[in-house]
């Protein structure tokens, strides 16, 4: 029978006797490999997901013939078709049409029908596809709002180019911009189960010959050109696809290239993030790291409960034998032990999350389709295992050494746990200078964001912030535990309690520190990304404002008797019954001529309280008054009117001079009163009106009762909703925002269960002092609150120093990134900070329970007892 190493068998059973300490040792170091699968696994789904939505557009097709200039004709799509081993290719093409029935109207993408099922994303959920210039096929929400099915007939409106009229036997057709309709027979239904056409609002199908007779006419009688054909091959072995690569790139020479659906999509997505198609997951794992390091935090204070717990044993083992280094390679084989253990519970358990979320996930129909299963790989899964172990490892090294240190002579004296080498001048140095040259650094960067260089100055911000916290945390031992110290006298007056808890935290400095560090960067963390998306939340808003000043713009289409498009006075009076928007504004633009003639401006003309009442940037309508031409600056410079204090406007009715008002909005127009353009343009008529959607309103669910009310009319009017864009925008970083939260608040956990074990090392270095305490008259309701106050104040020393530096650092991160956009304000998430300070103050009396009954379960006899 084989011996065991006696190292090993030491190892075991001082780890049977320890499974408590090292359950909590245990679970940091799981939560955090956890953290590293399910960051791993989350970054493989996301680009996946990306890619396959990239290239749900090419369906089932097998290679992708591109060309990024648009060359491409209907003639390569014939020669392509004719290429040995082709067995189908269509070239990928859309256009729009007016589709009316029953007094409602739709503007629909329209495509062409697939010439072989496998180059369609597109499912037939019901009749045929079309196979007629009079068919066509409908995606199932259009029908639903136009109440048709198959058979039914709806109207598409068709718009062609010059200067007669005509008439033919599908209705007028008037030149210059008059209509004709045609009536479309519904041959089917299609839905779109990849999204592949999301972005258009989903598409309808018209025969491919149908298709191509409508661009050419919009286009004024040539088709422009294709950049995709999408190919489908009678084989699709490797052998065939490397054949058929070579065989099509020579019968389209005007190609840019021939490659696979999912190689294309790569190659976008990849030119979509400048070539960093893996920053996401670089941004994530960045956080798994935080999380590891404050887990080695949290597991060097435990292997120190552990060795401070085992001082005498340790030193009997000493006597009868044990050398320095059996006793060192017994407290690294521990680790190793609990840190094989809790990674491969970890990498279970992160698969696991990552599984279970893509179960539930298209219960919450996120618009693009998720894979049903993780893909595990050999990275996956060697590198959290890996990166467990070796984090367990290194923060064991110092308990370990520690523990290698103790003498032979302590099992004959009273039990004194041993402690790390204290802390000295070089730390000290250290502190100050990657403390100060971090902040000045980051000073630096701050300062070239905001001066145009935001590459240079964002990387000088971020690593002068790391810097500034690298010194932060290594001289946290010389101010930290004099900070809860002198925190914890504020609370003198509570009683004993709270005076024992203030002397008790600075008692030791090296682990009071450690452990507040790790909470500390934790809640600095989430301080500074709370505070980055406020900051960044606030400047995107103003630009927006800028950038899109109405929230929703109704403009007429089709063009009346005199050329000029209108909105319909019906039509107003549709959009004052939507519940959520304000009254709409009635607005007149034209494209004005300066009396020097250098130019034309654009401007629109609304009364100076109604553009009040619907427009984001009240600056703006202030200034607005007679004689007054408010003159964004996206405007001033293509206008000539940079700088200049007066401009003279001309028109058929006369010339005005107009003081000018320049603004930093970036609206597409300048506003006038409608009295100042009734001087140039009497006889000009309302082509728009802007409304304002209601700040407490649900803004999709307004925009889409906006647009039903305006589909009920039956007239054809553009819509334009830019508060989806400036919500998008918000809930963007609100997304963003919580999920960066919620991955930092895996490494504010790990920081508690450090509290707990300082608070154990606590008991166990005070077994005698505290039954000193009790045999003089400290109850044990006493000895619980000291503990309870000493995990508090631990606690709320690390959360409220990080959340100072946290606002520092976001503010600091906001401005560098987003100075281009304007000036960035210091904007407090006063609630966050508050819930991560209460959440900290109460997970650290959480904390102390299981020390503080630790402690009360001794009997104070017992405890004063000679050992």
């Amino acid at each position: 029978m084989a011996r065991i190493d006696p190292t090993v068998r030491l190892t075991l059973g001082q780890m049977r006797r320890s499974l408590g300490r090292l359950a909590a040792a245990g679970t940091a170091i799981l939560i955090g490999t956890a953290f590293v699968t399910a960051t791993l696994l989350a970054g493989g789904v996301v680009t996946r997901t990306t890619y396959d939505q990239v290239a749900a557009q090419y369906a089932d097709g097998d290679l992708v013939v591109f060309d990024s200039r648009g060359t491409l004709t209907t003639g390569d799509v014939r020669t392509i078709r004719a290429v040995g081993g082709v067995a189908a290719a269509d070239g990928l093409r859309g256009t729009y049409a007016e589709l009316n029935h029953d007094g409602r109207t739709v503007y629909q993408a329209l495509v062409g029908a697939p010439s072989d099922r496998r180059l369609s994303p597109l499912e037939l959920t019901a009749g045929a596809w079309p196979d007629a210039a009079d068919r066509i096929a409908l995606p199932a929400d259009v029908a639903d709002l136009f109440g048709v099915g198959v058979g039914d007939t709806v109207s598409a409106t068709r718009w062609l180019p010059g200067a007669k009229p005509s008439m033919d036997e599908r209705g007028p057709d008037r030149d210059g911009g008059r209509a004709g309709a045609e009536r479309l027979t519904v041959s089917g239904l299609v839905a779109d189960p990849s999204h592949a056409y999301a972005a258009s609002g989903g598409v309808a199908v018209v025969p491919r010959a149908a298709l191509e007779q409508r661009v050419v006419r919009e286009a004024g009688g040539e088709a422009p050109g294709l950049r995709t054909v999408v190919v489908a091959l009678d084989r699709a072995d490797e052998a065939s696809l490397e054949a058929a690569r070579d065989a099509l790139a020579a019968a389209a020479p005007a190609a840019t290239g021939v490659t696979t659906p999912a190689e294309y999509a790569e190659d976008v997505v990849a030119g979509l993030a400048d070539g960093q198609n893996i920053i996401f997951l670089v941004f994530v794992l960045a956080l798994a790291g935080v999380s590891l390091v404050v887990a080695g935090l949290v597991i060097a204070n435990t292997f120190q409960v552990l060795v401070a717990q085992r001082a005498r044993t340790l030193a009997l083992l000493r006597c009868v034998g044990a050398g320095t280094g059996q006793v060192y390679r017994t407290v690294l084989l521990e680790a190793a032990a609990v840190g094989l253990v809790s990674s491969v519970l970890g990498l279970a358990a992160g698969a696991l999350a990552v599984q279970g979320a893509l179960l539930i996930a298209p219960a919450f129909d996120l618009g693009v389709t998720l894979p049903t299963t993780v893909t595990p790989s050999a990275p996956v899964l060697l590198l959290p295992l890996g990166v467990g172990v070796l984090v367990t490892l290194l923060a064991a090294v110092a308990p370990a050494r520690a523990a290698a240190r103790v003498a032979p002579l302590a099992a004959l004296g009273p039990a004194v746990p041993p402690g790390l080498r204290g802390s000295g001048r070089c730390r000290s140095v250290v502190a100050w200078v990657a403390g100060a040259g971090g902040l000045v650094l980051l000073a630096v960067g701050v300062a070239l964001g905001t001066s145009g260089r935001i590459d240079v100055g964002l990387f000088a911000a971020v690593f002068g912030g790391s810097v500034s916290l690298v010194g932060v945390i290594v001289g946290s031992v010389f101010w930290l535990p004099r900070v809860a110290a002198a925190l914890g006298r504020l609370a003198d007056g509570v009683g004993p309690a709270a005076r024992l808890a203030s002397a008790n935290a600075a008692r030791n400095p090296r682990r009071t520190a450690a452990t507040s560090t790790a909470l500390l960067v934790g809640v600095t963390l989430v301080s500074m990304m709370t505070t980055g998306a406020a900051c960044a939340r606030v400047t995107m808003d103003h630009q927006l404002d800028t950038r899109f000043p109405v929230d929703l713009q109704v403009a007429g289409v089709r063009p009346g008797p005199d050329g000029a498009t209108g909105v319909p006075r019906e039509v107003g009076t549709a959009l004052r019954g939507v519940d959520g928007l304000g009254a709409p504004v009635r607005v007149t633009t034209a494209s004005v001529e300066r009396a020097d003639g250098a130019g034309h401006v654009p401007v629109a003309a609304v009364r100076p309280a109604d553009l009040r009442a619907v427009l984001a940037t009240p600056a703006d309508a202030a200034r607005l008054r007679p004689g007054v031409l408010v003159v964004p600056e996206r405007v001033a410079r293509p206008a000539g009117l940079v700088g200049a204090r007066t401009v003279t406007l001309t028109g058929a009715g006369g010339s005005v001079t107009l003081d000018v008002v320049h603004t930093d909005s970036l609206a597409p127009q300048a506003y006038l009163t409608p009295h100042d353009l009734a001087a140039l343009a009497p006889d000009r008529q309302a082509a728009q009106l802007w409304a304002a959607v209601d700040d407490a309103a649900d803004a999709a669910d307004v925009v889409a009762a906006a647009q039903a009310a305006v589909a009920g009319t039956g007239r054809p009017v553009s819509v334009t909703a830019t508060v989806l864009e400036r919500d998008a925008y918000a809930r963007m970083i609100d997304v963003i925002l919580a999920v960066v939260v919620a991955l930092l608040a895996v490494a504010v956990v790990i920081a508690l269960i450090g509290v707990a074990n300082t608070l154990s090392l606590s008991v166990v270095e005070r077994t005698r002092e505290n039954a000193v305490l009790r045999a003089i008259g400290l109850s044990t309701a006493q000895l619980r609150a000291t503990l309870a106050i000493e995990g508090m104040v631990i606690a709320g020393v690390g959360a409220v120093l990080g959340v100072v530096l946290g606002l520092v650092y976001g503010w600091a991160g906001a401005t560098t990134a987003l100075s281009a956009l304007g000036e960035v304000p210091l904007v407090v998430p006063w609630a966050e900070v508050v819930v991560v300070l209460v959440v900290a103050l109460l997970a650290g009396l959480v904390a102390s329970v299981a020390p503080a009954r630790a402690a009360t379960r001794t009997h104070p006899v017992t405890a004063l007892a000679p050992r």
